[in-house]
């Protein structure tokens, strides 16, 4: 699967902004049909980071949403700003 096709768009919430100042993680709306290695794939390829873990859930409203957990070298805050969270 493509890397554009896999991720939909950063997802902002208080939540979301706590997780990435004190977890180095970000939060982003995915295809339902993604799965987590495709996640994984598709943010390294496109931020160029190392991705140390991804969650998964899917929501009531029928998104699915991953937690992605950077390495310690790469800045979540820096890649939000990238992405145009900042």
């Amino acid at each position: 699967m493509d890397p554009y096709q896999v991720i939909k768009k950063p997802l902002i919430s208080e939540k979301a902004f706590e997780l990435i100042e004190k977890e180095n993680k970000l939060v982003i709306e995915v295809n339902l049909k993604a799965t987590k290695n495709q996640i994984k794939e598709a943010i390294e390829k496109l931020y160029n980071v190392k991705v140390e873990s991804v969650n998964t859930l899917i929501t009531p409203k029928g998104q699915k949403k991953a937690y992605v957990r950077l390495s310690d070298f790469d800045d979540a805050a820096d890649i939000a700003s990238r992405m145009g969270l900042f």
